[in-house]
């Protein structure tokens, strides 16, 4: 989901500013409500954490281009779930802040609108979870068809804005279209993968008893609401 140097040229990038900053402000507000909740140790645990398992996403799983960006394996669902929208908030900015800066400082000038691609879809699927996932329910007993709702939007979200940024960047056409197109088309991929790895996880956070008593996860894997 990087925007590749060029997609978008130097005098439209003001936009991302706003977006990126918009997004990153809601992030905090988010971290806020965790210390309140959960306290400040969860959030630092939370956001080491994602923050290192975002990086990996990023630097360890097979990644390439495709269209008008690069297919990433994000599993921000995985993320919400286990973690809780604060946390991941947290590691998503914080791990593509550290991916660029160490590995790819080209993609500086891009932060704006890639953290805004990255947490725009979080932010979404906080609230999808809210409404498919009953109050009487645990995380880590959510079904398939919840967890692929969850990753669908999720990565929905994502191809979303990725095609936002390349026709604003490029104009509206045939070629950025086509581009869009097999962009979104190999995002698939990771609607398929993100669902299972979902439920694999939420399965052995079941098997963990112990990991309950952890201020380190969202408290409704354990627990209903």
């Amino acid at each position: 989901m990087h925007i590749e140097p060029g997609i978008v040229e130097p005098a439209k990038l003001i936009l991302s500013y706003g977006t990126g900053a918009a997004a990153v402000t809601y992030a905090a507000k988010k971290a806020f409500d965790t210390v309140r909740e959960r306290g400040g140790i969860a959030l630092t645990l939370g956001g080491i954490a994602t923050t290192a398992l975002t990086f990996a996403f990023f630097e360890l799983l097979p990644h390439f281009p495709v269209g008008v960006s690069e297919l990433h394996f994000i599993l921000g669902s995985t993320l919400l779930l286990i973690f809780g929208a604060g946390p991941a908030g947290l590691g998503l900015a914080a791990g593509l802040l550290a991916q660029a800066v160490f590995f790819a400082p080209s993609d500086l000038p891009q932060y704006g609108m890639n953290v805004t691609t990255l947490l725009a879809p979080l932010f979404v699927i906080s609230e999808v979870a809210n409404r498919i996932v009953p109050k009487s329910t645990r995380y880590v007993d959510i079904s398939y068809k919840q967890a692929l709702t969850l990753s669908a939007s999720y990565q929905g979200s994502v191809v979303a804005w990725v095609a936002f940024w390349a026709i604003y960047g490029q104009e509206f056409g045939a070629e950025s279209l086509a581009a869009i197109a097999t962009f979104g088309a190999a995002y698939m991929l990771v609607v398929i993968v993100e669902p299972l790895v979902d439920l694999a996880v939420l399965a052995s956070a079941k098997t963990v008893s112990s990991a309950r008593k952890i201020g380190l996860f969202e408290p409704r894997l354990y627990r209903d609401a």
